[in-house]
C-alpha cells in the first residue's frame, strides 16, 4: 500500500513543479521576513521617540471612559481593515495601541482576541474590504455589489459576536482562565 502512494507521488511531482514550489516558498518567506524586519525597525523608532507614552498621556487627557476609547479603536480598526491586510495593520498599530489598552486596565489576552475579531471584520467591510476584492478576483464575472450584499449577513453576525465579546469579556477569557 505504501509503495503505491510513493509511486503515485513520484508521478505527480516532477522537478519543474518542485523547483516552482521552492521558488514560491522562498519568495513568500523573504517577503514576510522583510515585513518583520521593517516592523522591528519601526517599533524601535516608536519606542525610542516615546510615542506610546505621548499617546497615553494625550488620550488620558481627554477624560473619556475606557470603553469609549475601546469603541473608538474598534471603529478605527474596522476602517483600517478596508485598506490594509491584517498582518500589516496589526504590526504597524499595536506598538501604539497596546500600551494604551494596558494603561486603561483592559486584559491583554482579551484585547488580542478583540483585535483579531475586529481586523477580520474590517477585511470584509463593504465597499472596499480587501477580502471582497479577493472573492471578486476568484470568481470572474461576479460584481462587487453582489459580493457586498452577500457579505452583509456575515458582517452583521460578526458585529453581534464582537459586541458580545466586548460586553461580556468572560466569553473570550473563559478558556484561558482554565489554564491558570
Amino acid at each position: 500500500m505504501g509503495a503505491f502512494f510513493l509511486a503515485l507521488i513520484k508521478r505527480m511531482i516532477n522537478m519543474s513543479v518542485l523547483k516552482e514550489c521552492f521558488t514560491e516558498t522562498a519568495s513568500t518567506s523573504g517577503m514576510i521576513f522583510l515585513i518583520l524586519v521593517g516592523t522591528a525597525l519601526f517599533n524601535y523608532f516608536v519606542e525610542t521617540t516615546g510615542m506610546p507614552q505621548a499617546l497615553i498621556a494625550q488620550v488620558s487627557g481627554l477624560g473619556w471612559p475606557p470603553m469609549a476609547i475601546l469603541i473608538m479603536l474598534v471603529v478605527f480598526y474596522i476602517f483600517l481593515g478596508c485598506f490594509m491586510d491584517a498582518l500589516s495593520m496589526l504590526l504597524l498599530t499595536l506598538p501604539f495601541v497596546f500600551p494604551l489598552i494596558v494603561s486603561l486596565g483592559f486584559d491583554p489576552i482579551w484585547f488580542g482576541i478583540i483585535m483579531v475579531s475586529v481586523v477580520e471584520v474590517g477585511l470584509i467591510t463593504p465597499p472596499v474590504g480587501m477580502n471582497l476584492f479577493i472573492i471578486m478576483a476568484g470568481t470572474p464575472g461576479l460584481k462587487l455589489q453582489v459580493i457586498s450584499r452577500g457579505v452583509l449577513a456575515f458582517l452583521l453576525a460578526d458585529v453581534v459576536r464582537l459586541a458580545l465579546l466586548i460586553l461580556i469579556p468572560g466569553l473570550s477569557l473563559w478558556l484561558p482562565t482554565l489554564m491558570e
